[in-house]
């Protein structure tokens, strides 16, 4: 990722609490190459992220998912607190998730109907998730 990306991002997990750290976990994306269709680099990807995912409550970023607003978005972090589990937020790769992660997915949220590359929604997830946690804690940062 670029040097702002991580800059970016590490703004924003400083700033969460300790009981709501963010931690980015990156995934080594399948090397495209000849014969390699995108299936089968999905699938290979997939087989990754279930791994790293576990037990974790799993949130699958994908276009066709739900889109919420930020006071939503801060009442399902309020629920996933409740809930007492690490939550793994996942971005796909390059060809986008495959299947069984959707499937294994306990929720599909769509940031946007956009297509957003991969290091700004990296970005925008991180200030959303800050500004979720603002939200509950009454802090300033969000107006409506």
């Amino acid at each position: 990722m670029p040097a702002w990306v991580e800059t970016a991002c590490q703004e924003y997990a400083k700033r969460m609490p300790r009981e709501l750290s963010l931690d980015i976990i990156e995934i080594k994306p399948e090397k495209r190459a000849a014969g390699n269709s995108t299936e089968n680099i999905q699938l290979i990807e997939a087989k990754r992220i279930i791994e790293a995912v576990g037990k974790d409550y799993c949130v699958a970023l994908d276009e066709r998912g739900a889109e919420v607003g930020t006071l939503q978005l801060a009442d399902k972090l309020r629920d996933w607190q409740n809930q007492g589990r690490d939550v793994a937020l996942v971005i796909g790769g390059a060809d986008g998730l495959h299947a069984s992660v959707k499937q294994k997915a306990d929720w599909l949220w769509a940031l946007s109907k956009l297509t957003l590359p991969h290091a700004m929604v990296r970005v925008l997830l991180a200030e959303q998730l800050y500004r979720a946690h603002t939200v509950i804690s009454n802090h300033p940062y969000h107006r409506e």
